[in-house]
C-alpha cells in the first residue's frame, strides 16, 4: 500500500472542500449556524493532513525496522526517522528528483526501494560507491584494494535465539559502527539473483568481487551473515533512494534505544 499516495489524495480531497467551504459555503452560512458535518469531518482534516504529507515528504519519514539484517546497529522493532532532502529533493507519490544536492557517504545507513521490487523499501548500509571495486572475501571487506580494518570485541548474544555472533568494530570512511559474523555461515554467497549489471560480479566459493556501475551503490547488512543484500541482488540504483536514517525515535519496552546511530 503506497501511503504517500494515500495522504496524497486525502490531502486533496479535503483541501477542495476546505476551499468550498471557505470561498464560497460560509459566506451564505448564518453566523450563529453550526459547521455541516462535510466540513468538521472532512475540510477540517486538511490543515492537518496537509502538513503531513509535506513533512514526510521532503522532511522525515518514519519506519519500522522489520528484520535482523542490520543488527546490531539496528534491532527489529526499532522505529526510526529517516532524512527526506540528504541526497536531494523528490516529488512524492512520482519519486522523481528535482533538486539534486549531495550524495551517500560509505558507511551511511539509507532506505531505498529494493531493485527486485520497488514497492518494497529495504534499509542497509552503503558500502560500495560508484565506481568503487569491492571485495568480500573470507568475510573480509576489501575497498578499492584497500582491507579494511576490524577489531573484534565481545560477541553479541542474539536474545530471540540465545546465539552468538562473532562481533567486530568496523570504520567507512569517518563512519564507525559494529558488524556481526557467524563462525558456523560459509564464506560463498548462496544463490545469487540475476540482476542488472551481474557482469561487474565475479562470484567465487570464497565470496564475491564486484566493481560498482556508476549511478548505482553497494549496500550491505550489518549482520553480514544474516542479509539479503547487494552481494545477492545487485546494486541500489540512486533513483531508488528514499533518504538517509539518522534517529531511533521508539522502541517497545527499551527505551535507552532511543537516539541516534551511525
Amino acid at each position: 500500500m503506497d501511503f504517500a499516495l494515500i495522504l496524497f489524495v486525502l490531502s486533496i480531497v479535503t483541501g477542495v472542500l476546505w476551499a468550498a467551504d471557505r470561498f464560497v459555503f460560509r459566506k451564505k452560512r448564518p453566523a450563529e449556524a453550526p459547521e455541516p458535518i462535510w466540513v468538521e469531518w472532512g475540510a477540517g482534516f486538511f490543515p492537518i493532513l496537509l502538513a503531513i504529507f509535506l513533512l514526510r515528504s521532503f522532511l522525515v519519514e518514519p519506519f519500522r525496522i522489520p528484520s535482523g539484517s542490520m543488527i546490531p546497529t539496528l534491532l527489529v522493532g526499532d522505529f526510526i526517522l529517516v532524512n527526506k532532502f540528504a541526497y536531494g529533493i523528490r516529488l512524492p507519490v512520482i519519486d522523481k528528483k528535482v533538486i539534486d544536492y549531495g550524495t551517500p557517504k560509505r558507511g551511511d545507513v539509507v532506505v531505498f526501494r529494493y531493485p527486485q521490487n520497488p514497492a518494497q523499501d529495504y534499509i542497509k548500509r552503503i558500502v560500495g560507491l560508484p565506481g568503487d571495486k569491492i571485495e568480500y572475501i573470507n568475510k573480509r571487506l576489501t575497498i578499492n584494494g584497500e582491507l579494511i580494518a576490524v577489531t573484534q570485541v565481545e560477541d553479541y548474544l542474539h536474545a530471540d535465539r540465545l546465539q552468538y555472533s562473532r562481533r567486530f568494530n568496523e570504520k567507512l570512511g569517518d563512519i564507525e559502527h559494529q558488524i556481526l559474523n557467524d563462525a558456523d555461515m560459509p564464506a560463498f554467497v548462496a544463490q545469487p539473483l540475476p540482476f542488472a549489471g551481474r557482469e561487474h560480479c565475479t562470484y567465487t566459493v570464497e565470496g564475491v568481487r564486484c566493481t560498482v556501475p556508476a549511478g548505482h551503490y553497494f549496500a550491505m547488512g550489518d549482520n553480514r551473515d544474516q542479509s539479503s543484500d547487494s552481494r545477492v541482488w545487485g546494486f541500489v540504483p540512486d533513483e531508488n533512494l528514499r533518504g538517509r536514517a539518522f534517529f531511533i525515535w521508539f522502541h517497545f519496552g527499551e527505551w535507552s534505544r532511543i537516539g541516534s546511530f551511525h
